[in-house]
C-alpha cells in the first residue's frame, strides 16, 4: 500500500464510501476478462490528483505506481460506459440523505460559464462569448438547493444560454421525473419559459438583477449555483479547458463534484439554516406553494409535430 502524501488522496473513510459504487472488474463478470494489476484505491488517486493540480496525463507522479496510459484509459471507460454518471447520481441521492433531505429535488437553479479554451480544443468544439469576450467553452450546471450538480454540460460558447438550455431542461426531465420548477437568470427568459412549461411540463422562473445593480452581486436563488461554479474553478484542471473531447471536459467536472460529495459524506450531516439567507427575504410573492411529488406517470413528451397521413 502506498503512502498517501497528496490532499487529493482519498481517506479511509472516503474509500469506503466510493469503492462498492465502482463498476464491477472484467474479471468477476460472466463474459471473463483479465485480473486488474493496480489497485482501484490508487488509480482514483491519480485521476483526483490529475483533476486537482491540472497537470498533464503524462505527468502522473511515479508514486502512484501506475504508468499514465493506464490510469487514463480507466478515465475514458468509465466515462464511454457510464459508470461515471451512475456514481455521480447515486452520490448525489446520498449526500441529500445524509443530510435529512428527500433524495429526489423538485427545484433546481440553472447558470452557465464560460471559459477560455487551450489550444487543444478543436476549432469545431469551441466558440466566442461575445458577451464575456472568451473564445473556448461553455458549461452548463444545474444544482439543487444545496448547490450539488444534478447535470452538467458543456457546449460551445457561441450559443445563447437559451438554445443549449433546452437540451438541458430535457436531459434533467428523462432523468429526473419529479422535477417541477428551476430558477435561472434573465437569459433563460423569453420563449423558453412558454416551451419548458409547455411541453415538459417545468415552471421557469427568472431572477432578473438588481435595478441599482452595479457589478456582480449576490441574488436570491442564483447564488446556490454561483457557488457550485467556485467549487468548481477549485479543481485546476477546470479554470481552463484543455480536452479535446467535450465529453471529457464533463467527465473532468463530475469528478471534483464526486471528490466534493464523497468527502461531504464523511463528515456530520449539515444542519438545516436557522435563519433564510441574507439575500433571500423570509417570505416572496413569487415562492412556489409546497410541491407533492408525482405519484401518476408523466404526460407524453412531444419531440416533434405529428405528421398527418
Amino acid at each position: 500500500m502506498r503512502e498517501r502524501r497528496y490532499p487529493s488522496d482519498t481517506t479511509d473513510a472516503e474509500w469506503a464510501v466510493l469503492a462498492p459504487l465502482l463498476p464491477v472488474p472484467a474479471c468477476e463478470l460472466p463474459t471473463g476478462g483479465r485480473p486488474e494489476k493496480h489497485p482501484r484505491r490508487n488509480v482514483i488517486d491519480a485521476i483526483r490528483y490529475v483533476n486537482d493540480n491540472g497537470c498533464k496525463w503524462r505527468a502522473v507522479p511515479v508514486d502512484f505506481g501506475i504508468p499514465w496510459r493506464t490510469v487514463y484509459g480507466f478515465f475514458q471507460r468509465w466515462r464511454a460506459s457510464g459508470a461515471l454518471a451512475r456514481i455521480h447520481a447515486e452520490l448525489h441521492q446520498m449526500v441529500r440523505l445524509h443530510d435529512g433531505l428527500n433524495p429526489r429535488t423538485v427545484a433546481v437553479i440553472l447558470d452557465s460559464q464560460s471559459v477560455k479554451g487551450a489550444e487543444t480544443v478543436g476549432q469545431d468544439s469551441r466558440g466566442f462569448d461575445g458577451g464575456k469576450l472568451i473564445n473556448g467553452r461553455k458549461r452548463h450546471l444545474a444544482v439543487d438547493m444545496r448547490g450539488m450538480a444534478l447535470a452538467v454540460m458543456v457546449t460551445k460558447a457561441s450559443p445563447h444560454d437559451s438554445i443549449p438550455a433546452r437540451d438541458q431542461l430535457f436531459r434533467l426531465r428523462l432523468t429526473h421525473l419529479e422535477l417541477a420548477v428551476a430558477w435561472a437568470d434573465s437569459a433563460y427568459g423569453g420563449t423558453l419559459v412558454d416551451w419548458s412549461h409547455t411541453f415538459l411540463g417545468i415552471t421557469l422562473k427568472t431572477v432578473p438583477r438588481r435595478k441599482d445593480q452595479d457589478g456582480f452581486a449576490v441574488l436570491a436563488k442564483r447564488w446556490r449555483v454561483e457557488r457550485a461554479i467556485s467549487w468548481i474553478m477549485r479543481a485546476r484542471r477546470n479554470v481552463r479547458d484543455y480536452e479535446g473531447l467535450i465529453s471529457h471536459s464533463e467527465a473532468h467536472i463530475m469528478w471534483t463534484f464526486i471528490t466534493l460529495m464523497v468527502r461531504r459524506l464523511t463528515r456530520p450531516p449539515r444542519p438545516p439554516r436557522a435563519a433564510p439567507h441574507p439575500v433571500e427575504p423570509a417570505a416572496m410573492d413569487d415562492e412556489p406553494k409546497p410541491i407533492r411529488l408525482r405519484t401518476l406517470p408523466p404526460s407524453a413528451i412531444r419531440l416533434a409535430p405529428a405528421v398527418l397521413s
